[in-house]
């Protein structure tokens, strides 16, 4: 298995296709909960559960104050159809070209197989990774770490009232 960014790590700035014609870097959502999620293909049979199951509970990572982005190597026109047919209402970008650069960058890229692993990052309001994964390749690894995860940061209504608390006594 590839070596994968730890918790401490800044995570690796990025900007790739969610749509043919439109990108979207992590920048964007500076300031916000974001939550990574690599994995090798659409299409797959466990890819396809992982990603399901992810859209049925993004409530609860967006009620927890985190965005999230799926990562594989396929094409922006392949995510495009595969997010059409399982109904996903979140973004899954495309580590297209050159192939698996952003996959490389946090450490989960398989070089041998050409795919990104099956990997979870989340990340912070500051741009540091705060939990991260590795999942066997044929294996769904859930949504309870993730969720276990969020649970264990400040809750987001407090981060906004000490950041309104620091602006006054600025």
């Amino acid at each position: 298995m590839a070596r994968y960014l730890q918790p401490g790590t800044k995570a690796p700035a990025f900007s790739l296709p969610v749509t043919p014609d439109q990108k979207l870097a992590l920048s964007e959502l500076a300031g916000r909960r974001v939550i990574l999620t690599f994995y090798p293909a659409d299409w797959s049979p466990v890819c396809g559960d992982q990603l399901a199951l992810y859209n049925q509970i993004l409530p609860e990572f967006r009620r927890r104050g985190a965005e999230l982005l799926g990562i594989s190597v396929d094409g922006a026109w392949c995510h495009q159809e595969f997010a059409k047919a399982r109904n996903l209402h979140f973004p899954i970008l495309a580590d297209f070209h050159p192939k698996g650069a952003v996959a490389t960058a946090y450490g989960c890229y398989m070089e041998d197989v050409g795919e990104a692993a099956r990997a979870l990052f989340l990340i912070d309001e500051q741009g540091m990774i705060v939990w991260s994964y590795q999942s066997p390749l044929a294996v769904n690894p859930g949504a309870d770490g993730i969720l276990d995860a969020l649970d264990k940061m400040p809750a987001v209504e407090s981060l906004d009232v000490d950041a309104k608390s620091a602006r006054k006594r600025a």
